[in-house]
Order: C-alpha cells, then sequence, then structure tokens
C-alpha cells in the first residue's frame, strides 16, 4: 500500500470551527490488511479511484470512484479494496465537524464527477500537501473550506460544526502550541502548568473545555500522529520509536497506539508501509 501523510501545524486563531488536520493519499496494494480502528477527529473519505468495501461498527456496504464516505470522531471502521480494482482515496481528517444524520456516525454521498470542482480542489490538496513548500498549510485549509462549502450546497449533506464553541485561553492555546513543539520531551501536568502559571487543575478543566481533550492526553496523542511516519518510513524498531517519541517504555507506547488506533504498532507498520524496491 502507497501512503503518504502530511500532518498540519496548530492553525492561527482565526480557524475556530472545521479545523483540517490532515491530508492522507492512499492506494491499495495486495499486501493491504484491513482491522477496525478509530481516530480522534472526524475522517472525510474521498474515493478516487477503484473499487472496495467500506466497514463502519458491523456494517458493511460497496463504495467507488466518487464515493465520499464520512465518519465521525470515535467510530470504529476501516475499509478493503476490490481485487482487479484498487481502489484509491484522499482522506481529510477534519475537527470540529460530525454528522448527525446517522446513529453509526457515518455519512455516504455519491459525487458527480467533477462537481463544483472539488475532485480539483482535492488534486490540489494532495499536491501542496506532498510539496510541503512555505504556506501550504494554509493553503490547505483553504481548500477545505472551498470543498466544505460546495458540499453544504447539497441537501443530503447534514454535517454540521460540533458543539463544543469555548475560546482557548491565552495559556491553554499557549501550552498546546509548546506540546506541539515540545511532544517527544518528557512533559507532566506540573511542567506544563508552571509553564503556563497556573494551577494544574485549573489547567486540565480548562484545556479540556476549549480542546475536548486534556494536556496530557493531547501530547500521546501528538506522539502517536509522528508515529505514523516512523512506523512506515523508518526502519526502527518499535522500542526505538517509543524512546524516540518520548514514552516511557515500549508497553506504554504500544498501549496507547492500541488504544487511539485500534490496532497495534507493528500491524499498522504491516498495513499502511509501501515494499522497498
Amino acid at each position: 500500500m502507497s501512503t503518504h501523510q502530511y500532518i498540519l501545524p496548530d492553525p492561527p486563531a482565526i480557524y475556530t470551527r472545521a479545523q483540517l488536520l490532515y491530508v492522507t493519499s492512499a492506494q491499495y496494494s495486495e499486501e493491504w490488511n484491513s482491522s477496525l480502528h478509530t481516530h480522534t477527529c472526524t475522517e472525510l473519505f474521498f474515493i478516487t479511484g477503484g473499487n472496495g468495501v467500506f466497514q463502519v461498527r458491523q456494517e458493511r456496504f460497496p463504495v467507488a470512484i466518487n464515493d465520499l464516505v464520512a465518519v465521525n470522531a470515535g467510530v470504529p471502521h476501516t475499509e478493503t479494496s476490490q481485487r482487479g480494482s484498487p481502489m484509491e482515496y484522499v482522506v481529510l481528517g477534519v475537527k470540529g465537524l460530525e454528522t448527525p444524520a446517522d446513529p453509526n456516525g457515518c455519512l455516504l454521498l455519491h459525487l458527480s464527477a467533477g462537481q463544483d470542482g472539488i475532485s480539483s480542489c482535492l488534486r490540489m490538496l494532495v499536491q501542496e500537501s506532498r510539496a510541503g513548500l512555505p504556506g501550504c498549510d494554509q493553503i490547505c485549509r483553504s481548500l477545505l473550506e472551498i470543498i466544505l462549502q460546495r458540499l453544504r450546497r447539497r441537501e443530503d449533506f447534514p454535517l454540521s460544526p460540533t458543539a463544543s464553541t469555548v475560546r482557548p485561553t491565552r495559556e491553554c492555546d499557549l501550552v498546546r502550541r509548546y506540546i506541539d513543539n515540545h511532544f517527544k520531551e518528557n512533559l507532566t501536568l506540573d511542567q506544563l502548568a508552571a509553564l503556563a502559571h497556573i494551577n494544574k487543575f485549573y489547567l486540565s478543566h480548562t484545556f479540556r473545555q476549549a480542546f475536548d481533550i486534556s494536556p496530557i492526553s493531547y501530547l500521546i496523542t501528538r506522539r502517536i500522529q509522528e508515529s505514523h511516519f516512523l512506523l512506515t518510513e523508518t526502519d526502527h524498531s518499535l522500542s526505538q520509536i517509543a524512546q524516540i517519541l518520548g514514552f516511557s517504555s515500549l508497553s506504554y507506547f504500544s498501549q496507547s497506539f492500541r488504544r487511539l488506533e485500534g490496532i497495534s504498532p507493528m500491524e499498522y507498520r504491516r498495513h499502511h508501509r509501501f515494499p522497498k524496491k
């Protein structure tokens, strides 16, 4: 399976609702072995080629080119490709967006070929994320806004902002930026609270109100996001990766990875790593 993922840096303050966290483009190979997993944000799957089957919880349904599957945060899902018609897709990880229409937390739409320029925006998103040139994060976020605005013109697109509208305090913003820049270090809640000059219990409360996650859980999530690259693009052992990312032990890394992704780090490496020639 050939996969490329670009994780966007912390967005500027003007992005208060739907936030683009990452862009993933993938093409299936015969080595793929699908397993149910979850994410901490909503994922928008745009099928750009081939055919396959999508599974959400225990429900399975066919998908094909020009289909869009939206899966809410925390909903177990996976996908498999049809033999003879390798599936290709672009996935946008989006925070602050959800579909309330389906009790399973999933939405399936069929988009007309080239509808409203969405395909063009997706191609530009992939190109920008791969190139990684200055300003690409702002361009990617702007392209997401265009895609969402085009989709909102449809009567069958019930995605909406999540309920949380609490603006982060200056202290919470400071702590999140610090975690983004130092997540490989041995950080504790006491250290983060001292950095922001506030009580650690107050920090935990206000941080969770603003970002729907505790400071330490956010730290672990950032480490797991970075581990995706190390697992697929390097030959480091799991112990080395755990040490690089600041985990106290391999066991803690493996437990944290499975809790967030639904599979073990080794399974993720087998599923997503493209065989080297």
